[in-house]
């Protein structure tokens, strides 16, 4: 005998699996990551990341005008910092006329609803690449956290609504947080990247801006003494639990597909917003496949940025929002 339940009557066409569907993405679900560049008129597509551009200024403007027309209402802004700029310090970080800084009024004077973040972090503005200052071939965490307190004070003057730190340097929420209340900034949040591993998946966004660690015998080659172990969950809930305690409005998991269990063991833990990035690297191996014909692109685009809000994602950073939210606009 048949059962008298079958699942199936709820698949049968496209209108009863859309009356039903338990995770729809919207607009309002997306973080649109942003590069940015010196000069004027120039739309620079990143050879790794097709169909991903760095901006100027004056282009950048127009950027955020269109995305703000399609619905996006949030950026989080990079900047591609010139090598005559950068040292061991990230001095450039603090110019409060730099590129940074200039991007900011640049998002608000165009559309000033526009929610703006900032990446916090020395590697675009380090002459090694690395996240934090280096002494005696070492990060230096705490002098590193004082100066991220610093450049996020530096965003929040230009006029960021949220910083966001990226460089998993123990104790910097702390620090940045003490620092924006005792400047004042009091309503200026913090998304941190909490859950931010070491992994292979960051290539393309290196090359955008720049900023891959430089290989010296002198200094480590890679980010493992302060990034996440992959082969790590809990530590994941630690890092996080320790950044809220600390003052994080949001956290965040980075990067997003091969970390799904580590996004919903946050999110069932945690009372706070959930972030996820899509990285450079997932970005790179869809369109990649997409142009041998190996897959659609479309339907592998939908379906991982849908994973990640099933997966307990408030907030996903992707470099497709723009082209989700074409589809979801119809």
């Amino acid at each position: 005998m048949f059962p008298l339940k079958r699942n199936r009557r709820l698949r049968t066409n496209e209108a009863i699996r859309s009356l039903v569907r338990e995770t729809i993405l919207t607009p309002n679900d997306f973080l649109v990551p942003l590069f940015v560049v010196e000069g004027k008129g120039v739309k620079d597509e990143i050879p790794s990341m097709p169909n991903y551009f760095r901006y100027s200024l004056d282009l950048l403007e127009a950027e955020v005008k269109a995305l703000w027309q399609l619905g996006l209402k949030s950026v989080l802004l990079f900047v591609k910092v010139p090598d005559n700029l950068k040292d061991n310090k990230g001095t450039e970080a603090l110019n409060p006329n730099g590129l940074m800084q200039r991007a900011i009024k640049t998002v608000k004077n165009a559309c000033p609803d526009m929610l703006v973040m900032t990446d916090v972090a020395l590697d675009p503005y380090s002459i090694y690449g690395h996240d934090g200052i280096i002494e005696n071939g070492q990060i230096i965490n705490d002098d590193t956290a004082e100066f991220l307190a610093e450049m996020s004070i530096s965003h929040a003057t230009a006029g960021a609504d949220f910083v966001a730190p990226s460089d998993m340097m123990d104790g910097r929420i702390l620090s940045i947080r003490e620092a924006l209340e005792d400047e004042g900034f009091i309503n200026t949040g913090i998304m941190s990247y909490s859950a931010k591993y070491a992994s292979a998946f960051y290539g393309p966004f290196r090359d955008a801006l720049d900023s891959a660690p430089v290989d010296l015998v002198d200094i480590p080659k890679d980010k493992k003494t302060y990034q996440m172990d992959y082969g790590n969950r809990f530590e994941a809930l630690r890092e996080t639990e320790m950044d809220i305690d600390e003052g994080a409005d949001i956290v965040m998991v980075k990067p997003g597909l091969s970390y799904l269990d580590i996004l919903r063991d946050i999110k069932n833990e945690v009372d706070v917003p959930v972030a996820v990035y899509q990285v450079s690297g997932e970005y790179a191996m869809i369109k990649a496949a997409a142009e041998k014909g190996w897959l659609d692109h479309d339907q592998v685009m939908m379906e991982t940025t849908t994973a990640f809000k099933r997966a307990g994602a408030d907030i996903i950073a992707s470099y497709f929002a723009k082209d989700v939210v074409k589809i979801l606009n119809g």
